[in-house]
């Protein structure tokens, strides 16, 4: 039996990636693809790489389609996603690549996205899903909200030291680079002043909306207020994520304690893979995989250490994260659909390492 699926926002970035995927999982077929500008469209025409595939043509949204599916995938802009949550039938399950159901609090949506939420009776119907931190609880949800790519590559690596009190949870500083394709199609348009391709900038300093998810996660850790500083760059390079974390550690403990208690967290986590001790890593190592990537290094400060984490924005950060839950509430492995280049990057990467 294959799932069938809704694709909402299938044209831009992440639901492109979300295609591409999508057409080598087994057990999924793709029933509907849905935009707003391109409705009668085929796929192939926003991307080549999709010439000669099987795929429907581009329609317009109805909840009519809700009876004929089981999965519906959304890669659309916020708010979208609650709009589709209140139609939802019983055998639909939603998966959220956007913001709309990762706050817990209505209140605190609306302070950082500056809207109200459209759809607050359903967010008790939803979980925040990293899959390697909450993968037991995703099956009792209908909504599965997928986190933000920046919140990805740094909760993954934060929210176990902070758990085993292997970091001070204050004075965190956390500073993220980003390939422009995390910030949409709309890019080019806001940016066609701005030298886009060779240049470094930073936004949305010290308020950007992601750290409000952040902030949410890590505070439930260990149930207290974690203190940090988050930074996001935007980079010339289309896709990757790398954050540098800055953490004073805990005493008694020094820089290869926390490798190794963070490698054995994670001993059995496929997707989760670490350099050696004290390596330097890049966006490059995890490009077009589910992997984060993560390196833990020393400082010239015997109380300080340097977190490095590298994720692929559009997988990880997005889509792969998306299948990954998809296959673990259907109790499909949890990599299917996700490994078509994981086995060659990571060999390349292990070779160069070794």
């Amino acid at each position: 039996m294959k799932l069938n699926v809704l694709i909402a926002g299938s044209t831009g970035y992440m639901g492109l990636q979300l295609i591409k995927l999508l057409i080598n999982h087994k057990n999924i077929k793709i029933k509907y693809l849905c935009g707003k500008n391109s409705i009668g469209k085929n796929i192939s025409h926003f991307d080549k790489k999709l010439l000669n595939k099987k795929l429907p043509k581009i329609v317009k949204f109805k909840k009519s389609y809700l009876k004929n599916v089981d999965v519906i995938f959304s890669a659309q802009p916020n708010g979208e996603a609650q709009k589709i949550s209140n139609h939802l039938l019983p055998q639909n399950r939603l998966i959220d690549l956007a913001a709309d159901f990762r706050l817990t609090d209505p209140a605190k949506y609306k302070k950082w996205y500056k809207t109200n939420h459209k759809s607050k009776h359903n967010i008790s119907k939803s979980i925040y899903a990293l899959p390697e931190i909450n993968k037991k609880y995703l099956k009792k949800y209908k909504i599965i909200a997928c986190p933000g790519c920046y919140p990805t590559s740094i909760l993954l690596p934060l929210i176990p030291l902070i758990k085993n009190k292997l970091i001070i949870d204050k004075n965190i500083v956390i500073d993220s680079k980003s390939g422009f394709s995390g910030a949409g199609r709309n890019i080019h348009k806001t940016h066609e002043k701005k030298n886009l391709y060779e240049s470094l900038s930073a936004y949305g300093v010290g308020f950007h909306r992601h750290n409000s998810e952040i902030q949410q996660e890590l505070d439930k850790v260990n149930n207290r207020v974690v203190e940090f500083i988050f930074t996001p760059h935007l980079s010339p390079m289309f896709r990757g994520i790398l954050s540098t974390i800055y953490v004073n550690i805990s005493k008694n403990t020094n820089a290869n304690k926390v490798y190794k208690k963070l490698k054995n967290f994670y001993k059995n986590k496929k997707f989760i893979k670490f350099a050696n001790f004290n390596s330097p890593i890049s966006t490059n190592d995890v490009i077009n995989s589910n992997n984060c990537l993560i390196s833990v290094c020393k400082s010239r400060h015997k109380n300080k250490i340097i977190i490095l984490s590298a994720i692929d924005n559009l997988i990880k950060g997005g889509s792969g994260q998306g299948i990954q839950n998809m296959n673990i509430v259907y109790n499909y492995p949890e990599y299917r659909g996700l490994l078509w280049k994981n086995f060659f990057y990571y060999c390349c990467y292990w070779i160069l390492a070794h």
